[in-house]
């Protein structure tokens, strides 16, 4: 045999160990799970239990592919032909719009899980830098002279609609004629922001890294996250006297797991998040579980503050998303006179 002859049999080898080697690495199952900004440390974790849940269970290898962005912005990305087999999204109306403008999804999607198809609820809450020299306490502090506020875009962003509505909430004071008092707040705050970005993780950062303002509204797993990963001698976290209780919800994307073939992996993906071990990994990466027992194990944590919901102060997510965030809606009119 040749120097020729024989350096391509050897490269042929190669080839073929290599893709026999790919061939015996690649899962026999892939979800792609698109997800909202703060959640990233959560999925990274459970996707850990659950492949070693489904290789027990369906006896099967499973890879579990993530994408991460403003909750709104995802949505949009999925409709637009981003191949997601689940989406873990942060309010319901985002993944309303998978039926809505994409009919990937039925309309009783809520229907199909526990608390309407949202495994672990959350809160929007204030983080503030070590000592909080603006002495900020509760939502009335936010539109004082001078303070400076991060919050995300509600354009684009789950978490800022949250913090939008929690703002909104406090304002009315759980008197519906206090609408006029309510937009009057929401501007002040908002002529208070220093920057808008899209999500809710671009925001911490811009916060913690880029030392931008004085206070950052946000998830209250994401204020945690924050004192765990810079220390408790930088920030402090600032519960409200009140807010409003946020429910991320979940959803199978039921045209893509059928084309895909993977129809019982998403589904039990998604089941998994309410067995015991999914709720302990909720509650440890800071999110609400709702497992009464193991939220009362980690009742330190997680502590009790009057909440108020979507339904009390707007009727639900449709009625709050066209009368505060559609084109021409309070949020624009608010925005453009600041």
């Amino acid at each position: 045999m040749n120097r020729q002859s024989s350096g391509l049999h050897k490269l042929a080898l190669s080839v073929a160990l290599t893709l026999g080697t790919l061939a015996a690495n690649a899962a026999d199952v892939t979800l792609l799970n698109a997800s909202n900004d703060p959640t990233r440390e959560l999925f990274e974790q459970y996707n850990t239990a659950f492949k070693k849940h489904w290789a027990s269970k369906a006896g099967e290898t499973i890879e579990i592919k993530q994408s991460h962005g403003g909750s709104g912005k995802q949505a949009r990305a999925v409709i637009d032909g981003l191949d997601a087999d689940v989406v873990t999204l942060a309010l319901a109306y985002d993944i309303d719009q998978l039926h809505l403008k994409g009919k990937l999804i039925p309309e009783n999607w809520q229907s199909r899980l526990p608390h309407n198809s949202s495994p672990f609820t959350s809160t929007m809450v204030f983080l503030v830098r070590k000592g909080n020299p603006q002495q900020i306490h509760d939502w009335a502090d936010l539109v004082k002279p001078g303070v400076s506020i991060i919050t995300p875009n509600p354009k684009t962003s789950g978490g800022a609609r949250w913090n939008y509505m929690a703002a909104w909430g406090y304002a009315l004071k759980g008197n519906p004629a206090n609408e006029a008092e309510a937009k009057t707040f929401v501007e002040h705050l908002y002529r208070n922001t220093a920057v808008l970005d899209s999500g809710a993780r671009g925001s911490t950062v811009s916060f913690v890294e880029r030392e931008l303002g004085d206070v950052l509204i946000t998830w209250e797993n994401e204020a945690h996250l924050t004192l765990k990963e810079y220390g408790k001698d930088q920030f402090e976290v600032i519960y409200p006297s009140t807010s409003i209780m946020a429910e991320p919800p979940v959803a199978v994307v039921d045209q893509v797991v059928r084309r895909h073939g993977t129809e019982k992996a998403a589904e039990e993906y998604l089941h998994y998040l309410y067995s015991p071990e999914g709720q302990e990994i909720i509650a440890q990466n800071f999110y609400r579980p709702r497992d009464p027992a193991i939220l009362k194990k980690y009742a330190s944590v997680f502590p009790e503050i009057r909440l108020f919901t979507i339904q009390e102060i707007a009727g639900d997510w449709h009625k709050a998303q066209a009368k505060h965030f559609a084109d021409g809606g309070i949020f624009d009119q608010i925005y453009q006179n600041r």
